[in-house]
């Protein structure tokens, strides 16, 4: 196999010196180590379902080239073809979303999958990267274009989204979208009266879904006060990092994924407690933080606008979701049905989060000419 030169024109050749090849690296170690937790979690998970205890394990083995494809394949991307692929992305999962709500079964009290070719899809998923990019196009063109309703449309899309979301009920995807639409519209101006009235409004509608939703209000108050209600799998959880100590008692000798209903999903970071310890959960938290940070640290570098809020919005989303996972295994908020990003298992999380992480790659290559990185 030859090597890349510096000189090469192909668009391989291109790509490799261009694109954040130490992102890259952590990303594949996060899918290393989503593989590690899927064996060794998955199978008590299946065998509890009455189905084979290798199930769920090739189903994501199976997925994790079609996510590594995803990232490589959208990182080729122009940020205007990034652009693009991300408004056909979001008008298609509008589409899903309402199609969900119409078509899709009711799974404990809430409509959030469609059954799809033998797969079930959660279109929500796909609506966060790809509102992210399309936000912060129309934010960045209300600045550079006078005269252009850029926020209107960015706020009418925004209520929009999160309005299907409380539909399903899903509090939580809406309120990472909230956040993090929130986030880009601060950095693209908003003014001070419109922060002070977004948190006056995000307190608020926090108050009105504990009083609304009764899942909230349970979750609210298991959290509050562990006599509450039922609090097995956040004990168990617990449990699983104090039995793991430094080191963990090694790769598939864990014991708290075969009382865990969401070991594999919501609750696979408690399987790398256990199993891997408190050295390799630190190594994961680093791992996270370092691809929020350097892709940070590239996007700053940048002179357009569009590129810097979509980078923003996109690595925004990626470690939120990665925080609240972990926040609430851990029992330092609510818990919430949120995958561990790359790490749990769940298809449309994975594509999703790989589709949007692809877009990164994308917008922070480096390219001649274009003020660092286009």
């Amino acid at each position: 196999m030859r090597t890349l030169a510096r000189t090469d024109p192909s668009i391989v050749g291109r790509w490799w010196w261009t694109v954040d090849r130490w992102t890259l690296g952590a990303l594949g170690l996060l899918l290393g180590f989503g593989v590690v937790l899927a064996m060794a979690a998955s199978p008590a998970v299946a065998e509890r379902l009455g189905a084979d205890s290798l199930h769920f394990v090739r189903r994501h083995l199976t997925l994790i080239p079609l996510a590594a494809a995803l990232v490589l394949g959208v990182s080729l991307l122009t940020p205007v073809a990034v652009r693009r692929l991300a408004l056909l992305g979001f008008l298609g999962s509008l589409v899903l979303l309402v199609a969900t709500l119409v078509f899709g079964p009711e799974i404990k009290g809430a409509q959030r999958w469609l059954p799809l070719l033998g797969f079930s899809l959660q279109p929500s998923e796909f609506v966060k990267p790809t509102f992210a990019v399309v936000a912060a196009w129309l934010f960045a063109s209300a600045r550079l274009s006078a005269g252009f309703p850029g926020r209107t449309l960015a706020a009418g899309a925004f209520v929009l989204v999160v309005g299907l979301l409380l539909l399903q009920p899903d509090v939580g995807q809406a309120a990472v979208i909230s956040s993090v639409w929130l986030g880009q519209f601060f950095l693209a101006g908003l003014p001070w009266w419109v922060v002070i009235g977004a948190g006056v409004a995000g307190v608020g509608g926090l108050i009105g879904a504990y009083f609304a939703l009764p899942h909230v209000t349970s979750r609210i108050d298991r959290f509050l006060d562990p006599t509450a209600g039922d609090n097995y799998q956040i004990s168990r959880s617990l449990e699983a990092f104090t039995g793991g100590g430094l080191f963990g008692r090694g790769p598939g000798e864990g014991t708290v994924k075969n009382v865990l209903p969401d070991a594999h999903s919501d609750f696979v970071f408690a399987v790398a407690g256990e199993e891997l310890g408190l050295v390799a959960c630190l190594v994961i938290v680093l791992l996270f933080g370092f691809v929020v940070l350097r892709g940070f640290a590239r996007a700053l570098q940048e002179e357009n606008l569009f590129v810097l809020l979509a980078c923003a919005g996109l690595l925004m989303q990626f470690g939120l979701q990665a925080l609240v996972n972990m926040a609430s295994t851990l029992h330092l908020m609510p818990t919430k049905g949120m995958t561990l990003p790359l790490i749990s298992y769940g298809g449309s999380s994975l594509l999703a989060t790989s589709l949007g992480l692809g877009m990164v790659l994308a917008l922070t290559r480096r390219r001649p000419g274009a003020g660092g990185a286009a």
